[in-house]
């Protein structure tokens, strides 16, 4: 079965790191701005940063994934505990694979800052550093097509070790 951990969490994390719309950290005028729904360099690099320390949180240290049902989200070292597999599975190496797809993918596609669709006024508008919920949702939709092409799809893999 194909594991859908890696896409549902990199997809919430999107949705709620996306800089202006819950929040932007650092603000236009203040140091964190709520809901302005604008952006900038330095509040997508810092939202990238928290982006990152996110994922790699959830997807190498718990290790979430999401493969049976929508209700079996559980950290695969507590599975594979469960059925006596717990060694095989630390021997095995980190897979980045889904941690450098998110990532590269929230920064591309982080509303304004290479492109907003739609725009307001026109169908895109290039390094606007504006968004919109419009946009956020256009974008997410963009996001979680190409996370999920990328990861179950094709299965971009990318070991250390």
């Amino acid at each position: 079965m194909s594991d859908w951990g890696p896409v549902f969490v990199s997809w919430v994390l999107f949705v709620l790191l996306t800089p202006g719309l819950l929040f932007q950290l650092p603000g236009r005028s203040r140091c964190v701005e709520f809901g302005n729904f604008q952006t900038s360099g330095a509040a997508i690099l810092i939202h990238s940063l928290l982006y990152f320390a996110f994922i790699c949180v959830l997807l190498l240290a718990i290790k979430l994934h999401l493969s049976e049902s929508f209700f079996n989200l559980v950290p695969i070292n507590v599975h594979h505990w469960l059925k006596g597999e717990l060694q095989v599975q630390c021997r095995m190496s980190a897979d980045w694979g889904p941690v450098v797809i998110s990532v590269v993918l929230f920064v591309l596609l982080s509303p304004g800052l290479l492109f907003q669709l739609p725009a307001k006024g026109r169908v895109v508008a290039f390094g606007s550093m504006q968004t919109s919920g419009l946009s956020i949702l256009v974008h997410t939709i963009i996001f979680f097509g190409l996370i999920t092409i990328f990861l179950l799809a094709i299965g971009v893999h990318i070991y250390s070790g």
